[in-house]
């Protein structure tokens, strides 16, 4: 899960903006394919989920994020239809390699595993 799931353009108070909705794995496919850089392939085979359903999740995703950015609305992460997959071979957040299985904080960006 995200450390923050909600977003919103600043000076503007909460009840006043209109909200988008970013589910759990659309926010994963962005992190996946736009932060870690990895192929669709790649990022489809980590999510457990086809080539094409990934490019649908990441479209929609884009979608979402650039309505809430030029729409100047609230951006909140939640809900969809994910499972949480323990991959104790890399870190979750910074996709750093994991030595100790047993380690509770990734050793580059103490994410809490």
């Amino acid at each position: 899960m995200p450390t923050c799931c909600h977003f919103k353009p600043s000076g503007i108070p909460s009840y006043d903006l209109e909200e988008v909705i970013l589910k759990v794995e659309e926010i994963e496919a962005i992190r996946l394919k736009d932060l870690l850089g990895l192929e669709q392939e790649a990022c489809a085979e980590r999510m457990g989920i086809s080539r094409p359903t990934f490019q649908r999740l990441l479209v929609e995703a884009h979608q979402k994020v650039a309505e809430a950015l030029v729409e100047g609305k609230a951006l909140r992460i939640e809900g969809g239809a994910y499972d949480f997959a323990r991959d104790r071979e890399r870190c979750p957040r910074c996709d750093y390699s994991l030595l100790d299985k047993e380690a509770t904080h990734c050793p580059k960006c103490n994410w809490k595993l």
